[in-house]
């Protein structure tokens, strides 16, 4: 990569997210139909299958980043990542279709939850950016130590509660909805996999897994020397140019999710995401012998506590479950929309 140009990174850089966009809707599409067969509900295979296989672009800038000194690029497309990949579901709401928007449209208050799991961790996650990098066990930090332990109890909960009826929730009918109109909705779901065999759905998923794996490697090396020869912040890039590339899997899966109306497996996607690739702070304070979240810096906390509020916002929206959708967007997704976009100002000013 040393050797390239800037436009022959921009197009090795453009390949690279291509791949992982056309490898995000296939892992979708193969994580819905295994939902079905390993009976793991939307809620579930988003938060598991999606979530990891969606943080791997994450995984491979982590690993690339630490291993080349770059702290600062680690820790920022971590955290960022939240706010970048919460904006997602703007993008995924957008894409619904009828009068209700995304938060009203899931069958289930588990997205909810799945929002107070990412509010804690990257509570957690900011709060810890203060502690001295004395406050370690070995070379992991004990902020990186409770992310993961709140990470596995709020999944073991939201497991737990997989299965209870009174997380359902009844979805009235579009008023201009038949049943034949219906009919046709659900026919439409669009899922090619839905009748390949699930040896193929698990070959197909693995598959699109390791594009992404290595789309995620080329994105931040390519990425990276792009910073560097336009003179980019670190911190800035990391939190921004990166987070988005790395967020391209979150984005064709919400999409395609929201195409096969899987509602629920979005938010999954989403939150679950979020909340996994926090704790990749532990493999990264392994890779550098060091805390890595003592690296945060005021500008990553700033990015972290926009992506808190506007999961916060979701949550408030999925609870309050508002009817309608104002020029093709929810009451809360604009509201999340406004707090990314005066957030990323402010992070701008803080990040000099």
């Amino acid at each position: 990569m040393n050797q390239l140009g800037i436009p022959a990174l921009l197009l090795v850089f453009a390949a690279a997210a291509v791949a992982t966009w056309i490898a995000g809707v296939w892992l979708a599409r193969a994580t819905d139909v295994l939902d079905d067969r390993f009976g793991l509900g939307e809620t579930i295979g988003g938060m598991v299958l999606l979530s990891i296989t969606g943080a791997l672009p994450e995984l491979a800038i982590t690993i690339s980043a630490v291993t080349s000194g770059h702290l600062d690029i680690a820790a920022g497309n971590l955290i960022g990542g939240v706010a970048m990949q919460t904006l997602v579901l703007v993008i995924a709401d957008r894409f619904v279709t009828g009068s209700r928007p995304l938060s009203t449209v899931s069958a289930s208050l588990l997205p909810a939850l799945e929002g107070v799991l990412v509010i804690a961790v990257v509570g957690i996650t900011v709060m810890s950016g203060l502690l001295p990098a004395s406050a370690a066990v070995g070379p992991i930090g004990v902020g990186s130590i409770a992310i993961f332990v709140v990470w596995l109890v709020g999944m073991l909960a939201l497991a737990r509660c997989r299965d209870r009826k009174d997380m359902d929730l009844v979805i009235p009918a579009e008023p201009a909805t038949t049943t034949t109109e219906a009919a046709i909705d659900r026919a439409g779901k669009g899922n090619a996999l839905e009748n390949a065999s699930t040896a193929r759905n698990v070959v197909i998923f693995v598959a699109a897994s390791v594009v992404t794996l290595i789309a995620g490697v080329v994105l931040e090396q390519s990425g990276d020397r792009l910073a560097d020869l336009m003179g980019i912040n670190g911190v800035l890039f990391g939190a921004t140019v990166l987070a988005f590339a790395s967020a391209l899997p979150e984005i064709s899966t919400a999409v395609t999710g929201v195409q096969m109306k899987s509602y629920t497996l979005v938010f999954g996607d989403i939150f679950g995401g979020n909340a996994f690739q926090l704790i990749l702070f532990v493999l990264a304070d392994l890779l550098a012998g060091q805390p890595v979240l003592t690296h945060e810096g005021r500008a990553n906390a700033w990015i972290g506590m926009i992506g808190l509020v506007m999961t916060t916002v979701y949550v408030a929206g999925i609870l309050l479950r508002h009817p309608r959708r104002y020029w093709g967007l929810g009451a809360d997704s604009w509201a999340a929309l406004l707090i990314y976009v005066l957030g990323t100002w402010g992070f701008v000013l803080v990040s000099g």
